[in-house]
């Protein structure tokens, strides 16, 4: 195949979850450009539906869904509306978080709200998602981890900001790349792929200090991610360019974990 053809998504159907979201945005706009019809899924369907028309402006296929990650009917049904309208999918990026916990101190019954979302209902659409195209024999899973999930939280880069990160992200995270692997197992002999992605420190509305230079200071690219630098290694997850590809996690972080 020509190089174009394997990064093309001409004719395949993405969905997004936080598709609207801050990496939501860029995710859904990389896969609608290399030619994909993206349903951009979150539970504010207005959110969605303004995010999937400003892309329809732009000329990219784009339409809208709403869905609770918290309740497994809710997800089953979003998977239901979406293959009798489109035939089936191609493509899920588990882009979705719940923000629950601020702290290491917060309630233990936040820390459990968060694993309904994170933990479990990650479960429950990976699998809603996974077993149709297990049934049709192709398809690729994108999940979105964070080097959360990969290396343990330097609260040094925190220090004199009002900015942490909790324990339950931390956890959920670890749990997110674990479980690509084995969805990656599982689903390898039908053909389906699972692979993850761990980026680094984000802002897209600009550096915040002294948060920025902290958190720089052991990046090898010395700076923090930007909108598009996610956007190739998704489209790469995500069509026949990484056709052999399942079970990894790349690290999308400008060497921070190096």
């Amino acid at each position: 195949m020509h190089i174009k053809q394997l990064f093309d998504l001409s004719g395949k159907v993405a969905v997004v979850t936080g598709g609207s979201g801050i990496y939501g945005t860029p995710i859904s706009e990389a896969l609608a450009e290399a030619g994909a019809h993206v349903i951009v899924a979150s539970r504010n369907l207005q959110r969605c539906q303004e995010r999937a028309e400003q892309m329809a402006r732009e000329g990219l296929k784009a339409s809208a869904e709403s869905y609770d990650q918290g309740n497994e009917q809710s997800i089953l049904a979003f998977r239901n509306r979406v293959i009798e309208k489109h035939g089936a999918v191609d493509v899920l990026v588990n882009n979705s978080v719940g923000r629950f916990m601020r702290a290491y101190g917060d309630p233990v019954e936040t820390w459990q709200r968060s694993m309904d979302v994170n933990a479990t209902g990650l479960f429950a659409i990976a699998r809603g998602f996974l077993d149709p195209m297990m049934e049709r024999g192709a398809g690729s899973m994108v999940n979105i981890s964070s080097i959360q999930g990969v290396v343990a939280p330097d609260f040094a880069n925190y220090a004199g900001t009002s900015m942490t990160t909790p324990p339950d992200y931390q956890f959920h995270k670890h749990g997110m790349i674990g479980l690509t692997k084995y969805l990656a197992a599982w689903a390898g002999p039908r053909h389906v792929r699972v692979n993850a992605i761990s980026p680094g420190g984000y802002l897209p509305d600009g550096a915040k200090e002294p948060f920025a230079s902290q958190y720089c200071r052991r990046v090898f690219l010395g700076r923090l991610g930007e909108y598009d630098d996610i956007k190739g290694v998704v489209v790469f997850l995500a069509s026949e360019a990484s056709r052999y590809i399942t079970g990894e996690n790349i690290l999308l972080d400008g060497g921070y974990c190096c």
